[in-house]
């Protein structure tokens, strides 16, 4: 299948979730066999590459703007997608609902991850909470297919809006490697610190976690690991938090093998996210072998069901933070079921069987029938979509 990826930033990934997200699915999709292109953004990609691991790179300028950034790059990626005729696209983020008909139009179907419910983000004024209900509400009747990543935000568009929706989780790769180089860069030795990793904007709760670690009595330093383009305040504000507390350590953004080893190295991992759906970070941290806390929304402990400790607020984190620090047998016992929760639901691979999938139905080829590990064909799991309509 000839495949569009469009509204990230663009791979290699360079910022947040959506682009982690878009660079396992191209690259996985490419090495199945099929043709994909994702649009990128010119000052997060160079415009001179052209291609990343196979994947075909469309870069495309934009305006830098917090309200228009994405809705100007979708607008153009689209205007550009309209002329390739791909079998099949795919948007992320549930802002560009509005450019689906544009593609459909010229016959390609459409997809969009609606990602979690951005109008509950504090980042965004009346203005821009006001779009994304609107944006909500259009992305269950524009596209060909609504995709949730979690089961709490799958239950909200039946309930809100009598729309079924397919559910497809974020994915994570499962290792755990020691590996002190990469980590020494900030300070740090492995097992020693704690990590927090997000983009640094107020309902992430960064700061949250910085007052709960100056409560704890410990050694180990806290690394916070991510940044933002439009919360200078916000970020200002904590490192005025952390300024009276050495062991509080500012990485900015982190991605690549560095990513990778500060997750495989760390003594636990502690999030905080209030909004969304399934958040990266978070399954990441699982798979990469991490004792998790996490701040107990529905769509957190989704995530981690047993496999984590949840805390309900700054006093009650700082307190099992402290039990986790003193208590190494607890922490290797849940990184085990941490791990072992990602392996069962959060395999990339398994993402990529659905997606691909998803992509082969709405273009109305066959579903593919690869060969099991035996060698003998076996069905590929069948795509999790809630049917039953909501109560009147």
């Amino acid at each position: 299948m000839r495949i569009a990826i469009l509204g990230t930033r663009g791979v290699p990934a360079s910022y947040g979730g959506f682009e982690t997200f878009a660079e396992q699915l191209s690259t996985r999709l490419v090495a199945r066999g099929h043709d994909v292109t994702v649009y990128c953004r010119s000052h997060y990609v160079s415009p001179r590459q052209i291609e990343y691991r196979g994947v075909r790179l469309k870069v495309l300028p934009t305006i830098r703007h917090k309200y228009l950034d994405t809705i100007v790059h979708a607008f153009l990626s689209t205007l550009h997608a309209a002329t390739e005729r791909y079998d099949v696209a795919l948007y992320c983020n549930a802002a560009n609902v509005v450019f689906v008909p544009l593609l459909r139009a010229c016959g390609t179907p459409v997809a969009i991850n609606v990602d979690g419910l951005e109008h509950k983000r504090k980042k965004w004024n009346w203005l821009g909470r006001a779009y994304y209900r609107l944006a909500e509400r259009l992305a269950t009747w524009l596209p060909d297919e609504l995709v949730t990543d979690a089961r709490v935000i799958q239950d909200y568009y039946l309930a809100q809006y009598n729309c079924p929706s397919v559910m497809i989780a974020y994915g994570a790769e499962v290792e755990r490697r020691m590996d002190g180089a990469l980590v020494r860069r900030w300070g740090v030795e492995p097992n020693r610190y704690v990590l927090y990793v997000s983009r640094l904007e107020p309902e992430n709760n960064a700061h949250l976690v910085i007052e709960a670690f100056k409560r704890v009595r410990t050694t180990h330093r806290l690394l916070v690991v991510g940044d933002a383009p439009y919360a200078h305040d916000y970020i200002r504000d904590l490192r005025q938090r952390a300024q009276s507390d050495r062991r509080i350590i500012f990485t900015g953004f982190v991605f690549g093998e560095a990513y990778r080893a500060l997750q495989q190295n760390a003594y636990c991992y502690v999030h905080a996210t209030e909004v969304g759906g399934t958040h990266p970070a978070l399954v990441e941290a699982m798979g990469y072998g991490n004792c998790v806390l996490t701040l107990a929304t529905p769509e957190n402990l989704e995530v981690v069901g047993e496999a984590g400790i949840a805390y309900s607020d700054e006093k009650d984190l700082a307190a099992k933070l402290q039990r986790v620090l003193r208590d190494g047998a607890l922490v290797c016992a849940y990184r085990q079921r941490a791990q072992a929760r990602a392996r069962e639901r959060y395999s990339w691979e398994h993402v990529v069987d659905q997606y691909e999938e998803l992509f082969a139905r709405l273009t109305g080829d066959a579903r593919p029938n690869r060969p099991a590990a035996d060698g003998t064909p076996s069905d590929e799991p069948e795509l999790e979509r809630v049917h039953v309509r909501a109560a009147d």
